[in-house]
């Protein structure tokens, strides 16, 4: 009867314990046992059917952002600046490291570390033998927590080395709001990103072949000690929404629910990010939102095209316009800098609201070299600067010398003096009562 007694109060201690280690496991809660993504997609088709609308549809993760590919123009965002945890998202970092520093044939012996590693697991055991390339399918597609510690240890010899070649690539790719600590994303407080810092990181990891054919696997069968072992994807959106072709799955109790996508359809190329939503229903239904939304409300517009018949407009209309002081020539050849990007996706019930702006200066003074700038040319969206590019010359403009006055009188002296005989140019008027 004691014994009893005690067995009640110890047992949901235990399964507090129990549950608590198991919902810190990334990738992994009991929260969403019941998720379907079936059910999800059904209820995509009425997301679909309204994504018309240009108003934002009603999101639960903390912090999103949609980017287009080509770009990297932000089409919609929201807290997408804000340090954010980032959970099993962080393996995109991982797994580029690995990809841009190992020989992907290269076979690893998982240490006691890495077959010790807590959370989701590719479910490696101390001594086995794997592949660096197994590996890799391991960590993005079951988002293996001791494939990240075995990629470490192999690449870098230890975490903190790792860590310190994820930060450098972070600091090489101007993620200026990232760190890393761990390479698989289990919470720390000096681990973190934003929507928009990762979003830029995957979109660059997406141009690495091998990366983007690991992520974009559905099933794939890996070889642990010789044997076979198949692994299905932990994105739910794969294979499932149209268009979608990566990336990779998150969750920690600290980072909630993260997910980031890519979905392509048509043109139109795009990377959305969810940070910190409170279940895997909500990761998936604000991403299939976001998504449809950008798809539906988005066009490309070749805005190149459009500064340039603006600006050759502007000169055309003020080619007579300019002073150049002591100048052998007062004619500019002008042209403006290089847009970074010709085309960029702009909202539908905008595109007819650009304006454009050019401040110059229009009295200079000579020598004026090739490559001088002289003003500057904006495109605006919402008060929003969408390019803005200096003016610069195309020429050199000389200033006259000594010789230049000379040739000059030279050349009009006789012209001074036939008009002056002719009676058609008075240079001076004599007194007329001398």
């Amino acid at each position: 009867m004691k014994n009893s007694r005690i067995y009640k109060i110890l047992l949901p201690f235990f399964l507090m314990m129990f549950i608590t280690n198991y919902v810190f496991a990334d990738d992994i809660s009991p929260l969403d046992d019941n998720f379907d993504i079936y059910e999800v997609l059904e209820d995509a088709e009425s997301i679909e059917t309204n994504s018309s609308s240009s108003e934002l549809p009603t999101i639960n993760s903390r912090a999103y952002v949609v980017i287009d590919r080509k770009s990297n123009t932000v089409l919609v965002g929201k807290n997408e600046n804000q340090k954010k945890k980032m959970a099993s998202t962080t393996k995109i970092m991982t797994a580029l490291i690995v990809i841009e520093n190992c020989d992907l044939s290269e076979t690893v012996e998982i240490s006691k570390k890495s077959a010790s590693t807590r959370g989701s697991r590719l479910g490696l055991k101390t001594g086995d033998k794997i592949t660096v390339y197994d590996l890799l399918y391991g960590l993005m597609m079951r988002s293996g927590n001791d494939s990240a510690v075995a990629l470490a240890e192999h690449t870098a010899s230890s975490i903190s080395n790792f860590a310190d070649l994820m930060n450098q690539k972070a600091v090489e790719l101007g993620l200026s709001n990232t760190h890393f600590v761990t390479p698989h994303g289990l919470d720390e407080d000096e681990h973190y990103t934003t929507a928009y810092e990762l979003a830029l990181l995957s979109n660059y990891a997406m141009n690495n072949e091998i990366f983007a054919r690991i992520v974009g696997t559905k099933n794939y069968t890996i070889t642990i000690n010789g044997y076979p072992k198949t692994l299905t994807n932990t994105n739910e959106l794969l294979g499932s929404l149209n268009g979608v072709y990566g990336i990779k799955t998150g969750f920690t109790n600290g980072a909630n629910r993260c997910l980031v996508t890519c979905c392509k359809r048509g043109e139109m190329d795009l990377i959305c990010v969810v940070l910190g939503a409170d279940t895997k229903k909500y990761r998936t239904t604000d991403s299939i939102k976001l998504l449809e939304y950008s798809f539906s409300n988005f066009k490309y517009v070749n805005i190149e095209e459009m500064v340039s018949n603006y600006f050759e407009t502007w000169k055309e209309n003020n080619k007579n316009s300019f002073t150049i002081n002591k100048g052998i020539s007062s004619y500019l050849d002008l042209k403006y800098e290089d847009l970074e990007h010709s085309t960029i996706p702009i909202r539908n019930d905008l595109v007819d609201k650009f304006q454009f702006y050019i401040t110059c200066d229009y009295v200079l003074d000579s020598p004026i070299s090739k490559g001088t700038s002289i003003g500057t040319i904006t495109l605006s969206l919402e008060d929003k600067t969408i390019y803005s590019g200096n003016i610069i010359t195309d020429s050199d403009v000389e200033k006259k010398s000594i010789f230049d006055y000379m040739l000059y009188f030279y050349k009009n002296f006789y012209n001074i003096f036939d008009d002056f005989g002719d009676g058609e140019k008075m240079i001076f008027s004599p007194s007329p009562n001398p």
